[in-house]
């Protein structure tokens, strides 16, 4: 459990400098096209890691005893991803940050009674809290003024709120098919990453804008160290999942907009920085009391 954990707050760390990466880096593209072009990287740069690990070989023998189980949580994972990231960008287009982001990422909450009825797992009270308070710190984390009820009360009657709801819970599917997939299913992690990026690629390609920013070599830079990051990120929140319930890996890792909202207040001394420290408090309670 305790590995399990360590490697989860790495993905948080590694996924949070992405995220301001890609705040810093990226403007002018379509979010699915940016998603597709990061991928096509990140598969790049994790191929080696594939053939030293696992090699021709190893693939080829992993993949001939997939069964339908294996497909289906595949592309049950892939689809509820791109869904996720669809509609969390719909919610955008229609609705204020303000109270899209804040409901969008609290995922853990749906993760937690999914894994419950559906795999039957026991979390201690003490871990069931500790989700709970972690899950606060990231709905904090991306507060972006007024009341902090504001956006929940909107869910009522905002499409926009609705919509990000919609895509927490795609998300919070995502995850619990992650855990089934290496640990139920036994996928080897190393063949994992690929074939969920490769599925995602896959999935969003035919419906990714076409037009992109002059693809120079200060662009093709760019997405590869965007690349890079997402390469050694699914690595390690697949090492995550693969040794800890997908209900106490969720909230660790989406600490990542902590990581992200933090380096953006002291680099870019962005607002509410105050409030952000706060969550970051919250997110290293709500983590300790998850590893107690």
């Amino acid at each position: 459990m305790t590995l399990g954990i360590w490697f989860a707050i790495i993905a948080a760390l590694i996924w949070g400098v992405y995220l301001f990466y890609l705040k810093r880096m990226f403007t002018e593209y379509a979010a699915s096209t940016l998603t597709v072009l990061i991928n096509v990287f990140a598969l790049g740069w994790y191929g080696p890691i594939v053939a030293y690990s696992l090699g021709v070989d190893g693939v080829v023998e992993a993949v001939s005893v997939f069964e339908l189980a294996h497909l289906g949580i595949l592309a049950l994972t892939a689809v509820t991803i791109a869904a996720a990231m669809i509609t969390f960008l719909r919610a955008l287009g229609i609705g204020d940050v303000s109270y899209v982001a804040p409901i969008n990422k609290i995922v853990p909450v749906f993760v937690l009674p999914i894994e419950v009825v559906v795999l039957g797992q026991f979390l201690t009270p003490l871990q069931v809290a500790g989700v709970v308070v972690a899950t606060i710190a990231i709905y904090v984390a991306n507060f972006q003024g007024g009341s902090l009820t504001e956006p929940l009360r909107r869910i009522a009657h905002s499409r926009a709120a609705q919509l990000a709801l919609v895509s927490a819970f795609f998300f919070a599917v995502s995850d619990v098919g992650k855990r089934i997939a290496l640990q139920e299913l036994a996928i080897p992690a190393t063949l994992w990453v690929p074939l969920l990026l490769g599925s995602v690629i896959v999935i969003l390609a035919p419906i990714a804008p076409r037009s992109t920013p002059g693809l120079n070599r200060v662009e093709v830079r760019k997405l590869a160290g965007a690349g890079a990051f997402v390469a050694a990120g699914e690595h390690v929140t697949t090492l995550a999942f693969a040794l800890i319930p997908a209900s106490i890996a969720s909230p660790i890792v989406n600490t990542q907009a902590i990581v992200a909202v933090l380096l953006g207040g002291i680099l870019l001394k962005e607002r509410y920085f105050r409030i952000r420290i706060v969550a970051a408090v919250l997110a290293v309670i709500g983590v300790t009391m998850i590893a107690i």
